[in-house]
């Protein structure tokens, strides 16, 4: 008798949202899409134009008085001495 309620689960109650999915996908076909009415102006909602976006603001001056941006450091090369056979 225990291995009833498992199969009877199996078998029966898990079917259940399967039929209900059948049964909505066969009224979505039955039923025939509804027409759109055709119109003559554009829809009646606002229209967007598009513009060109404006550039970009410019980085903030360095300094009370736009001083120049500091120099790089120096560049530092090692150097490899070439290798002594032992």
């Amino acid at each position: 008798m225990h291995g009833f309620w498992g199969v009877f689960w199996l078998a029966v109650i898990l079917k259940i949202p399967i039929v209900a999915l059948l049964t909505i996908v066969w009224w979505a076909i039955r039923n025939p899409p509804v027409p759109e009415a055709e119109r003559e102006d554009d829809g009646g909602g606002p229209r967007r134009h598009t513009h060109p976006r404006g550039r970009p603001p410019h980085p903030p001056r360095r300094g009370p008085h736009g001083d120049p941006l500091p120099a790089p450091p120096d560049r530092v090369r090692i150097i490899r001495a070439p290798r002594v056979p032992r």
